[in-house]
Formats: structure tokens, sequence, C-alpha cells
């Protein structure tokens, strides 16, 4: 692979601060800590209002077209969302409602959430990984969820996130890598 590695992270939250931007943090600094990043946050409430309404890609503004545009050209995005009446936020799945069909396919995808109570750590398994799965992008094996418990405000406080970060980002590394190098190998005529 030439160049670092594309990081595109995703947060579903609908305001901020957020408990959610602060796990996906973590994880783009344990990614950094890994491997050579060139990573981008999309905090999904800051472009909510421009695409909010909009029902089909091609009226979309150009910011969002840039953070969609950024998500297909990712070698590997990070989708987190709030957890919200046990599933991930309108806003969330909105915006990839909007990415292209193929966008996704065989792009790597590690999966995270928050939510008030351990009661909604299913959320990855149930709700996000069948969206990813239609989107046909490889998941990673290992979600991470925090619930309310693991926070001070915006603080994670519980040690044993951060050994589930390193696993979840271990897990990940090596196959996006693997998938970046082998789509930017020129293809012979």
């Amino acid at each position: 692979m030439t160049g670092p590695l594309r990081v595109v992270a995703v947060v579903g939250s609908v305001r901020a601060p957020s408990k959610t931007t602060a796990l996906v943090e973590l994880m783009l600094q344990t990614l950094a800590a890994r491997t050579e990043t060139d990573a981008r946050l999309i905090e999904l409430h800051t472009l909510g209002p421009a695409f909010a309404g909009v029902a089909e890609r091609d009226q979309v503004g150009a910011e969002v077209e840039d953070a969609l545009r950024a998500v297909a050209e990712a070698d590997l995005v990070i989708a987190a969302t709030p957890v919200f009446r046990g599933s991930y936020t309108g806003l969330f799945k909105h915006f990839f409602d909007l990415v292209d069909q193929y966008g996704l396919a065989a792009k790597p995808v590690l999966l995270a959430a928050t939510g008030g109570s351990d009661r909604h750590a299913l959320v990855i398994d149930h709700a996000m990984r069948p969206l990813f799965a239609f989107l046909q992008a490889w998941t990673a094996p290992a979600g991470i969820y925090l619930s309310s418990g693991d926070f001070d405000g915006t603080t994670i406080l519980n040690p044993e996130v951060y050994e589930r970060v390193e696993m979840a980002v271990g897990d990940v590394v090596p196959v996006a890598l693997a998938l970046s190098a082998a789509r930017r190998v020129p293809v012979a005529s």
C-alpha cells in the first residue's frame, strides 16, 4: 500500500457534545497509533439540515456530496451512532441511504454505538450489521458498544473500553490495509 490508510468516521449523533463522538475519537487515536492514517470525522448533526429533507442524492448540496464521496473513497469506515429506542438515529440511516448502493461494497466498516444502558448492546448485531450487509460492506467481527456507565460526561472512564477498542482495531487494520492495497494495484490490460 502506498500512502496512509484513508479512514472516514461517520457519527450519527444529533447534537454536541456527544459520547459517540468521544468513542470515535478514541478509535481514531488507536488506529493512528497502529498505522499511518488520513482520518476524517463527519458529524451528522452539522450536516443534517442540508440533507434531512432530500429524497435523492442528486438533491444534496456540495458539503453533503463531499461527505458521501469521502465515505465511498475511504479505505476504512467507522460507523457510529447513539441508540434511540433500540436502533440507530434516523439521521444516521438517512445519510447511509444516500451513499451509492455499491459505494461500500467490500469496504471494511467498524461498527460502534453508545446507549443509555446495556439493554441496547445488541443494536450492533440486530440493526447496524443488517444495514451494512445490505450495502455489501465487510463489517469487522468486533463492534464497540458503550453505555452511559462507561462515561463521565464525554470522558471514557471504563478501562476495559480501551482493551475492546484495541482488539477491534487490531482485527480490522490488516483487512483494511490488504483491501486498500488490492484496490490501488493497477489492472493490467
